[in-house]
């Protein structure tokens, strides 16, 4: 089944969150202990998918436009009452805000060579090595973020399922379209991309910022448009 993997990985997000709200009921400094923990931990995560660019101004450019479109559609406060409104729905009282689990989770599961190559080896080869290894890494680091940040990251299942999947459906037409070197191309900046957004969620974890990281998620698509255009005009 060409979507297997990525069920798997869906599952496993949710169970890990689960079990992750279950360790949830730790002493509160401690819990912000560990929060900044994890904060430093994504925070030298993102600069190391960062530093993985091979055009830095390709990042600077997608980054740039991605976060002024984002302004522009208002993501942020979008997602945030999204959030307020699951919160109100399930009754998540005194826990911590469903948009900052779910934004966070998202991020770390979604950007990234794993998710990409993983779905196409799921489309074309039918191999779902790559998804299920990411499955069970995604599923530990959703256990780490739920003890936190609670049970959004269970709904970061949802964009993670549909962006592999879309990828694995799609895989055939994809590799038969797409050349080898312009999809490398993109999910090296895509990467770096968006290591630099989990940079800055990092940053906010911890207390030294309050970035509106949601408002940069345009930039993902910003780099596939500036990494297409450079393939066309090099060709």
């Amino acid at each position: 089944m060409v979507l297997f993997g990525t069920i798997i990985n869906g599952i496993c997000i949710i169970l890990g969150t689960l079990l992750g709200k279950l360790l949830h009921r730790i002493p509160e400094n401690v819990k912000d202990t560990v929060l900044k923990a994890i904060g430093l931990a994504v925070t030298v995560l993102g600069l190391q998918m960062g530093l993985k660019s091979e055009n830095f101004l390709i990042v600077i450019i997608s980054l740039a436009v991605g976060a002024a479109l984002g302004e522009w559609m208002n993501l942020d406060s979008k997602l945030n009452a999204l959030g307020d409104w699951l919160e109100r729905k399930i009754g998540t009282k005194g826990d911590t805000s469903i948009s900052q689990g779910f934004i966070t989770a998202t991020l770390i599961f979604v950007i990234g060579a794993m998710a990409v190559i993983g779905a196409l080896d799921s489309g074309i080869r039918g191999d779902h090595d790559v998804l299920l290894t990411k499955a069970i890494i995604d599923g530990f680091t959703s256990i780490i973020l739920a003890t936190t940040l609670g049970i959004g990251v269970m709904f970061s299942a949802v964009p993670v399922i549909l962006y592999q999947g879309t990828i694995a459906l799609f895989a055939t037409q994809i590799h038969r379209f797409v050349p080898q070197e312009l999809m490398d191309a993109f999910i090296t900046e895509m990467t770096a991309t968006g290591g630099i957004m989990i940079f800055a969620i990092g940053l906010n974890l911890v207390g030294i910022t309050k970035i509106r990281v949601a408002n940069l998620l345009p930039g993902i698509v910003v780099v596939g448009v500036i990494v297409s255009f450079l393939h066309l005009y090099q060709a």
